[in-house]
């Protein structure tokens, strides 16, 4: 009973310390002075300049372009690449592998100035199309690493069974193998776009004057000093993820009932 105990306080002070920080910045984000320290009435004037603000809503049209772009585009070279991982075998197939954790542990900023620097060196002018590029290089490994468990899941010569039953190649692919792994390519798909939306260090050395999104332009305002606005905008945006995660959620738990009662 007693360690029981313990394990909720834990759990407990874990979660408070998670997300103490962003109920404090949706609390204030509400508050009508500009100050963090104190409250001094409740207002909806930071939300109404947020949006009169056209810098920050030029750098959330960016965000959201290159979010929905390349993750729908890494998605597609990931999914790709994991089924051909999946069929491969041997050492090729290990270094391959090991090829592709080399982004996931690489540190942002390495694969940032190498980034940069390539893209320099092709006589790439730096701007919109150099930061999609970058975050599709970066999002395609955890694809990746997302189909491929599925593509383990599925059972062993599926693909040669459905051919023989009289389906193509093409077919067998469609019909049999993207639904099988159709999870881990939604997961790898909002994992990119989670990635796009939060990154800094790597859209701060691939893009150009002129282009910026919300992370590289909130880092601009802080530096002259938290603006309310930025509370509002982060409120927003919490609250839009955390709604596709509820609806997430039911819409899975549906399928599994669905499912269940089929069985």
């Amino acid at each position: 009973m007693v360690e029981k105990s313990i394990k909720r306080i834990y759990a407990f002070l874990i979660y408070l310390f998670l997300y103490a920080p962003i109920a404090v910045l949706i609390i204030f984000s509400f508050n009508d002075s500009k100050s963090r320290a104190h409250w001094s009435g409740f207002t909806l004037k930071w939300y109404q300049a947020l949006l009169q603000d056209n810098q920050i809503l030029t750098a959330l049209y960016y965000t959201i372009l290159v979010a929905i772009l390349s993750s729908i585009i890494a998605t597609i070279i990931g999914t790709i690449s994991a089924i051909g991982i999946h069929s491969m075998k041997g050492i090729s197939k290990k270094l391959i592998l090991n090829v592709n954790y080399l982004p996931v542990l690489n540190p942002d900023i390495v694969t940032g100035v190498a980034l940069m620097s390539l893209f320099i060196f092709a006589n790439i002018p730096l701007g919109f199309t150099t930061m999609l590029l970058a975050h599709v290089t970066f999002n395609v490994p955890y694809v990746i690493l997302s189909v491929l468990p599925k593509l383990r899941q599925m059972p062993k010569n599926i693909t040669e069974a459905a051919m023989d039953l009289g389906a193509t190649p093409a077919q067998a692919l469609t019909k049999v193998i993207l639904p099988q792994i159709k999870p881990g390519i939604i997961s790898g798909l909002l994992i990119s776009f989670t990635l796009s939306i939060d990154d800094f260090v790597i859209s701060f050395f691939t893009t150009g004057s002129g282009i910026s999104n919300l992370s590289i332009t909130i880092y601009s305002m802080a530096r002259r000093g938290i603006n309310p606005k930025i509370n509002a905008l982060s409120t927003l945006m919490f609250s839009v993820v955390l709604i596709l995660l509820v609806v997430i959620n039911i819409r899975d738990k549906k399928e599994g009932d669905f499912k269940h009662e089929i069985i």
